[in-house]
């Protein structure tokens, strides 16, 4: 089997990578080449014995989609993308990377010729719904966002559904929650917050928090990201039916809880070091976010999740800490 991923240098594209390796294969197939594109040049997975070609280009450039696709990959994982907060904030990039750059793959895929059909999972986000919100949003709830980010994902969800109707690709859409505890340095999402309070009191740093304790929010590890992509790539069309894109489960919490959950699993130390900076800028797009799902579709479909946010926490102490808590 040959896998692409695109956004391959990124925290769930490196974290997707060495699963795929460490597994030696997909849907029951051995994994004999991987691709691997960013605009920074990804790395080269360790202990993989097979073809790796890693490059660096923006997917979006003229001809950058068609040179990815150039050995006919198997299954696509699409993660690239401009994060929330960049998204909104720099127009023109959010719409040329996350509109432009899906667009250019499909169409890129589409010239090939009917011959050629891969799996292509996408990446999408729960920020393509927007207020006034329900309790729990379903899994068919109308998509109004209220951010570019969110615009482009709809978009991009959208026209997939459209090459899958019309044979082009097999498509399937996960809309991720927030993903925490992100590792490494803060990114430029506007949901960086909820694994910054978390992340750098861990590391015995300040953890900054711009937005009040009552926000409530919906999240999963990287580790159940990675879980949801490959277990999406494992689904037949017959399994999703005409609706392709699909809210992932998560564990809804609000931001004083992931702290209360951080004091129980790391202690009233750690705990102390989160400390409260208000933002207008990101107090005003978290206003506007879904916060609970009803992912009964997700659920009966098998794609699984943290049960509770202490357990989230202490995934990224086992996956990025080695196991312990620091003092």
């Amino acid at each position: 089997m040959h896998i692409l991923i695109t956004g391959g240098a990124g925290m769930i594209g490196r974290k997707l990578t060495e699963r795929l390796v460490k597994d030696g294969g997909l849907n029951g197939q051995a994994l004999e080449r991987l691709t691997l594109v960013d605009v920074v040049a990804p790395t080269a997975p360790a202990g993989f014995t097979g073809k790796t070609d890693t490059f660096s280009t923006d997917i979006a450039a003229p001809g950058a989609a068609a040179q990815a696709l150039a050995h006919r990959p198997d299954v696509i994982f699409h993660l690239a993308a401009v994060v929330s907060g960049e998204a909104e904030q720099n127009f023109d990039k959010g719409y040329h990377v996350n509109l432009d750059g899906t667009r250019a793959l499909l169409e890129a895929i589409r010239q090939i010729g009917p011959d050629y059909h891969p799996k292509v999972v996408f990446t999408s986000s729960i920020a393509v719904y927007g207020a006034p919100f329900p309790d729990a949003i379903p899994d068919d709830f109308h998509l109004t966002p209220l951010l570019s980010y969110g615009t482009q994902k709809a978009i991009c969800e959208l026209l997939l559904a459209d090459y899958s109707r019309h044979n082009i690709l097999d498509g399937v859409s996960v809309r991720l929650p927030s993903i925490v505890v992100r590792p490494g340095k803060p990114n430029k999402a506007a949901s960086g917050f909820f694994s910054g309070i978390i992340r750098e009191p861990l590391a015995g740093q300040e953890g900054i928090l711009p937005v009040d304790k009552d926000v409530l929010h919906w999240h999963a590890s990287p580790r159940s990201a990675v879980g949801f992509l490959i277990h999406a790539a494992g689904l037949t069309r017959e399994q999703l039916g005409p609706r392709i894109n699909l809210a992932m489960p998560g564990v809804c919490c609000t931001v004083g809880e992931q702290i209360e959950a951080l004091r129980r699993v790391a202690g009233d130390k750690v705990a102390a070091r989160v400390r409260y900076a208000p933002d207008p800028f990101i107090k005003g797009i978290v206003a506007g976010w879904p916060r609970r799902f009803d992912p009964r579709r997700a659920l009966a479909l098998g794609f699984r999740a943290e049960a509770m946010f202490d357990d989230i926490i202490r995934a990224h102490i086992e996956d990025e800490l080695g196991g312990r808590v620091p003092a």
